[in-house]
């Protein structure tokens, strides 16, 4: 089972929904930089995955809205048959964004602390589909 995490931090771009492969699978990236809260001369910019249905969790947020996201750490190994070497790939992958607003007050409700029903069915099973990322 994988651990769930969170990152707070402001909204830099949301990228244009992919479709990949004949099964129609569906991902689109949301890129955060740090709150607004770092001192940091090199912001860092964070690309979280939304896969599926959850494409739709991110649809609605603008550029410059601060947001709380829970993700899971995903990584994978492709073998190239090109190179006959092994390219290893990693994810953050989406699952809960809760628009936060002023000083740390979420606009929805948001749990207390990451548990296992956060985890979606559809993660459990992500090795059936066949793609090197």
């Amino acid at each position: 089972m994988s651990a769930i995490y969170e990152y707070t931090g402001v909204v830099e771009k949301l990228m244009p929904l992919q479709t990949i492969g004949e099964k129609g699978f569906r991902k689109r990236e949301l890129i955060l930089t740090e709150d607004e809260d770092s001192m940091s001369n090199f912001p860092n910019h964070i690309p979280f995955t939304f896969k599926q249905d959850r494409v739709s969790l991110i649809e609605n947020l603008s550029e410059g809205q601060r947001v709380k996201v829970r993700f899971a750490i995903e990584g994978r190994v492709w073998h190239s048959p090109k190179t006959n070497e092994d390219v290893y790939f990693k994810d953050l992958v989406g699952l809960k964004v809760d628009t936060l607003s002023g000083e740390n007050t979420p606009t929805q409700a948001a749990p207390q602390a990451a548990s296992t029903s956060d985890i979606p069915s559809d993660f459990a099973n992500s090795e059936d589909i066949n793609l090197p990322f």
